[in-house]
């Protein structure tokens, strides 16, 4: 089955729709759903042309602590010759509609929907949208965390269509996760994967460890347990899940339950506060 992904639409919802949402914020976790997700809460962002973005998650006290992540809209002809202006921000670009032209240090490549892009730090990078429909992609950004014997990571790209999913132990394949990167790989201190879950399949207990989450539904719909709650999510959804936040999910169906999934990894724990 050919992978689909879900774009927001911004707008404006009428006068005549109710206030009641989905929209959940503890401080363990957070539940942005797709209808917050309206033209009035875009954000610009410098040397950024034709381009609009929605900010899902940053570094924020009882939020976030390891990454930010947007949605990012560029019109045909936009784009940056300067993305981003933290020179030591590492990136992962997940494009969900459009073609994107990335060049990465001089060599040029094309994404596509499901294109993955790695952009380790004090990469030079430009991107564009040199088609005739909007692009849309998602953009995940940390600080890396150099260790003293590691080198830094190289620029990586890939497509999801050309890696098969890794299946769960036991699970028949019906929950399985597509790797970008080795997770022997030390080098890198976040995963940016893709999960499956086929219709009826489960996370079967309540995960609790010292990840933090942050879960774009890209098709589908689920239950997630998130702490002591049960929400209901579906295809255009965030979510954020603190460090050791229980977790775990039933795939609703009538289709497969994907999202997009980031998550810190490889390093100590920080015991120096800023």
């Amino acid at each position: 089955m050919p992978p689909e992904y879900f774009v927001p639409r911004g707008g404006h919802p009428p006068q005549d729709q109710l206030l009641t949402d989905r929209a959940v914020f503890t401080e363990a976790y957070a539940v942005i759903p797709k209808g917050t997700m309206r033209d009035i809460v875009t954000s610009s962002l410098p040397f950024w042309h034709q381009t609009r973005l929605w900010v899902l998650s940053r570094p924020l006290s009882g939020f976030a602590e390891t990454f930010s992540q947007y949605i990012m809209e560029v019109a045909p002809g936009g784009g940056s010759d300067r993305p981003d202006t933290d020179p030591g921000a590492e990136a992962v670009l997940f494009v969900v509609e459009g073609t994107a032209t990335l060049t990465a240090n001089g060599a040029a490549s094309e994404l596509q929907p499901g294109g993955y892009a790695y952009l380790p730090p004090h990469t030079e990078w430009t991107l564009h949208n040199t088609g005739t429909e909007p692009l849309v992609f998602h953009w995940i950004r940390k600080l890396y965390e150099a260790v003293d014997g590691l080198a830094t990571p190289d620029v990586l790209i890939a497509n999801e269509r050309d890696i098969a999913p890794i299946p769960m132990p036991g699970t028949e394949g019906k929950w399985a996760t597509t790797r970008f990167v080795d997770p022997g790989d030390l080098r890198h201190d976040m995963h940016v994967n893709i999960v499956t879950l086929e219709p009826g399949a489960v996370i079967p207990f309540a995960e609790t460890h010292v990840m933090e989450h942050g879960l774009y539904v890209l098709e589908g719909k689920a239950v997630y347990r998130l702490n002591q709650d049960w929400v209901e999510v579906e295809a255009g959804d965030y979510m954020w899940l603190r460090a050791f936040c229980p977790q775990a999910c039933y795939a609703g169906g009538p289709g497969r339950f994907r999202y997009l999934l980031y998550k810190d990894v490889n390093r100590h724990m920080n015991l120096r506060r800023a």
